[in-house]
């Protein structure tokens, strides 16, 4: 096992989903459950089976693709979400949301 591979997926994954919106969601469940353990065990299982799909979804992405063509994909995706999250909303789409 490549355990340097391991712990940079570790690091990425852990860093990446604190504050985010499953671990908000999972704290608003517990606050109103007498079961805390049942929603651990669920967001856990959530994560697992997004995660286990994601590899198999990159598993065979890599195998019909180069992998620089993956990476390309993969930062104009980011960059796209970059600039919608940076430019200002229309009016337009300001009269919808309130």
């Amino acid at each position: 096992m490549d355990w340097h591979l391991l712990g940079l997926a570790f690091i990425t994954v852990f860093l990446s989903e604190l504050g985010d919106k499953s671990q908000l969601a999972a704290i608003a469940i517990s606050g109103g459950s007498k079961s805390p353990r049942a929603v651990f065990l669920g967001a856990t299982a959530a994560l697992l089976l997004a995660s286990f799909l994601g590899v198999i979804i990159g598993e065979g992405t890599a195998q019909i693709l180069p992998d620089r063509v993956v990476k390309i994909i993969a930062a104009v995706g980011f960059l796209v979400i970059a600039v919608r999250l940076l430019l200002p909303q229309s009016k337009e789409s300001q009269k919808d949301t309130g």
